[in-house]
């Protein structure tokens, strides 16, 4: 299968089993929880080629392949990606995740999509496990293919994995997004759905309607690029009501922001009511407050920008208690990093994103991704939002918990692969811990000695439009790969 959206020299780049695969993926639309489609067109492949497949009972896919010749004695590996990508698109993007096949181009030393996120998180893990499998000329030990599903909107896939499945020693988690650098750990995490109740009013007829609307942020990873001070909509945009909406007369009738709760949001809107003599007041105080957000965040959001346009006006509003208490408690509710951690240098330990409001007949909705590397630093930020939400009249509830992976030092694989990556490049690895929420706790749960690495390519700016990955690094990724298959030791 080719995509006829992908500029025609993607598949021609190195290495080309890899990069032919990426093409079809990009050609399969697979959003998180609609990832039935590539599952199936995978299987089928597999199948054509006497490849063993299991679908378990979440929908996770694991394909077998027996070892080349003189590698049977080897230890098994699992190789892992997770089958979804993360959904977002530019707003002027006419695009439909479900529908329609991501358009990557190459923009020199980079692959990029066109106004959407690429998918390479986790394509090219993906494409490169598959590329092994497809193989006749790589050396490799008895291998699995294990590709979870759900992982970018819940882990579900990783939840699922039940153990006695895998028959594998060693997993390799394709998932990371820095060549160079071996990660041995990771951040878990926990959601905290936040419902604030809410009561409305007949909107004053002879009031101006109008919607103002924050965007051009740049977004991306809420873990990955959480310490990088990228603004977010959903906060800036509260700031902006707790500072004026009295001052205004302001009557909010509608609240939007974010679409992920991993993804830091891009673009927050906010519809209201006001009286017609405060209309030039408004004006100068969104004038005002750009240029204050454009003076704080020009270094990291050169191309943010606040507009005001008409819209419908409202039947009903927010009471004067319950905007007060909305405004309130989006503009205190923690976010961004909260801890920097005091044993891996330069990495974060906690943090939050404010990553979806959303307004209902009945309450404003406020989902939030909470990650930690250590569960006392989740607990103590999950003990923060209780505490406001308690004074807001809010309630939250904590689900999808799922845990960190503890590093080992003391890792066979990680030095494996580590040695490796010295005598190819001849140059030392970075072992890192990633503040993001890698599948590999999840799977130590099932399968408790399961020795684990992750490895993977240089892509910038996961989970925005912005997301690339560059083509130099995907090579050098997939030559330390063969190379640590051949490097397996005996059972």
């Amino acid at each position: 299968m080719t995509n006829p959206n992908t500029s025609s020299t993607l598949n021609q780049l190195f290495p080309q089993p890899l990069w032919q695969w990426f093409e079809q993926i990009c050609a399969i639309p697979h959003p998180s929880k609609h990832e039935a489609a590539l599952s199936a067109h995978i299987q089928a492949w597999a199948k054509e080629r006497d490849l063993s497949v299991i679908v378990d009972q979440v929908g996770n896919l694991i394909i077998r392949k027996a070892a080349t010749a003189g590698m049977e004695d080897r230890k098994t590996v699992v190789i892992q990606a997770h089958l979804d990508m993360v959904p977002q698109k530019n707003a002027d993007k006419v695009h439909d995740f479900t529908k329609d096949p991501i358009e990557a181009w190459v923009d020199g030393e980079w692959v990029k999509a066109r106004g959407t996120t690429l998918g390479s998180d986790n394509g090219i893990g993906m494409s490169s496990a598959l590329a092994i499998l497809g193989a006749s000329d790589i050396k490799h030990g008895p291998l699995e293919v294990l590709l979870t599903v759900d992982e970018e909107a819940g882990m579900s896939g990783a939840f699922g994995l039940q153990p006695n499945m895998l028959e594998a020693e060693i997993l390799i988690n394709t998932d990371s997004e820095q060549e160079g650098e071996i990660y041995m750990g990771c951040a878990g995490g926990v959601d905290a759905k936040i419902a604030l109740p809410v009561h409305w009013q007949d909107a004053n007829p002879e009031h101006l309607a109008y919607t103002l609307n924050i965007s051009g942020l740049k977004g991306g990873h809420s873990g990955v690029n959480i310490h990088l001070g990228r603004g977010n909509a959903n906060k800036l945009l509260a700031r902006f009501f707790a500072g004026h909406a009295k001052e205004l007369g302001l009557a909010i009738s509608q609240l939007q922001g974010g679409s992920l709760r991993n993804a830091i949001p891009r673009e927050a809107q906010c519809s209201f009511t006001l009286p017609v003599a405060q209309l030039d007041l408004l004006q100068q105080r969104v004038a005002q407050f750009q240029t204050i957000l454009q003076t704080e965040l020009a270094a990291t959001e050169p191309n943010l920008r606040l507009s005001i346009s008409d819209c419908t006006a409202p039947e009903k509003v927010l009471q004067a208690n319950s905007q007060q208490q909305l405004i309130q408690l989006i503009n205190a509710c923690p976010n961004g990093v909260m801890r920097m951690s005091d044993e891996v240098t330069g990495v974060v330990e906690s943090s939050l994103n404010v990553g979806v409001v959303s307004t209902s007949a009945d309450h404003v909705s406020v989902i939030c991704m909470v990650r930690s590397l250590i569960d006392s630093g989740r607990a103590y930020i999950e003990s923060q939002l209780q505490s406001l939400c308690e004074l807001a009249g809010a309630h939250v509830q904590f689900e999808g918990c799922y845990p960190g992976w503890k590093p080992d030092n003391n890792s066979p694989v990680m030095a494996i692969v580590k040695d490796t990556y010295e005598s190819i490049y001849q140059r030392e690895p970075e072992i890192m811990v990633i503040h993001a929420g890698l599948e590999c706790g999840l799977f130590k749960k099932p399968y408790p000695h399961l020795d684990m690495v992750s490895i993977g390519p240089t892509i910038r700016f996961p989970h925005g439009p912005d997301e690339m990955v560059n083509i130099k690094t995907v090579g050098q990724y997939w030559t330390l790969l063969l190379a640590v298959l051949e490097r397996i030791p005996s059972k």
